[in-house]
């Protein structure tokens, strides 16, 4: 009985499971350390994050599932909170918890790199800042880019969060964050969490409150940027600032 056993383990059926099994080349780690992190797919480097699989298969199998639910889509899977993750079998809190910290350590290097660059000049420099903070979130979120006359950047605040369908954003708080910080202009950014790009009518009224109230303070509001997964929209470029 103990040697049936013992050869069922042998079985190919069996090895698929556990990457310890696996040819050394195939294994996620191993991989890494012999051809970079470039070599491996998004579910091996997933895989590695999560640490181990199941009983019923292995880290690299459970995170083809996991990116599977999301259409194989790492920006989606960077939407995920740790109780969407918990719901696969095999994953805990601690793994879904790990899986969340390196998305969101992706996120942050994205914003610094963005921000490297400090004085914009083009509304696509503003989008390399705030798409990986706003592109994936589940809903509206309204900051500002606070600026020098040369447009170097000074801060970036977060003046208010909505629901998936808006958020409110009170000009009396945005100029007050842009006076604090002694800014010349300004570009306010929100995000669409549905992905369509147009401006909604609230958008405009918002923009153009804001513009001749800029004019007051001597505050120019050079852009509004509206956020997109893959896009934006920018209120300059298309003539309405």
């Amino acid at each position: 009985m103990a040697e049936n056993a013992r050869n069922l383990s042998e079985e190919p059926a069996f090895r698929s499971k556990s990457i310890k099994y696996w040819a050394l080349d195939d294994r996620p780690r191993e991989k890494m350390l012999l051809k970079g992190s470039e070599a491996l797919s998004d579910a091996e480097l997933l895989a590695i994050i999560l640490g181990s699989g199941s009983q019923s298969e292995s880290a690299v199998e459970l995170s083809k599932r996991i990116l599977g639910s999301v259409g194989y889509d790492v920006a989606e899977l960077s939407r995920l909170y740790p109780a969407d993750l918990m719901k696969f079998k095999g994953v805990g809190e601690a793994k879904a918890i790990n899986i969340v910290a390196a998305l969101e350590l992706g996120k942050r290097r994205q914003k610094n790199d963005g921000l490297k660059r400090k004085v914009i000049s083009q509304s696509s420099h503003a989008f390399e800042i705030l798409q990986p903070m706003l592109a994936d979130r589940p809903y509206e979120e309204f900051w500002i880019i606070t600026l020098s006359r040369a447009n170097k950047v000074k801060r970036l605040h977060c003046v208010g969060e909505g629901g998936v369908e808006g958020t409110v954003a009170d000009p009396k708080k945005i100029f007050r964050m842009a006076l604090d910080d002694y800014a010349s202009n300004i570009i306010l950014c929100h995000n669409h969490p549905s992905g369509n790009l147009k401006p909604s009518d609230s958008d405009i009224k918002l923009t153009q409150k804001c513009v001749e109230a800029g004019k007051v303070l001597d505050l120019r509001v050079m852009d509004h940027i509206i956020v997109g997964q893959t896009g934006y929209y920018s209120f300059a470029d298309n003539g309405m600032i």
